[in-house]
């Protein structure tokens, strides 16, 4: 007998500084992997002018973190607010955490 399991990603998008809170908060939950990225962007806060070496690209883009972790067992509600109470600041820039559901994951290495 099999036992299925509803997949979902969350993806939180927060400042660069707050990595080390975050990913704490996330292991305590008992999440052994997550993908960390390094983005570029802005919402309320606006960001702040950048000139890039190619000078058609000019930006508003403020350095960010992106941290997605797939969950079945945990709770996606719990994942949620762990990470709340790690990024609430009330300002500007505490971050974004948007929730999806995941259809399929094939492990390369088993197939």
């Amino acid at each position: 007998m099999s036992t299925e399991y509803t997949l979902t990603s969350i993806r939180i998008i927060t400042d660069e500084s707050r990595f080390e809170g975050l990913k704490k908060a996330l292991e305590a939950l008992g999440i052994t992997g997550m993908t960390v990225r390094r983005v570029l962007g802005y919402g309320h806060e606006k960001g702040h002018r950048q000139m890039f070496d190619n000078p058609e690209i000019d930006s508003n883009l403020l350095p960010k973190i992106e941290v997605e972790v797939v969950v079945s067992k945990i709770p996606p509600r719990k994942v949620i607010d762990a990470a709340k109470k790690a990024l609430h600041t009330g300002k500007y820039g505490d971050g974004k955490i948007f929730v999806s559901n995941i259809e399929n994951v094939v492990k390369i290495r088993t197939g």
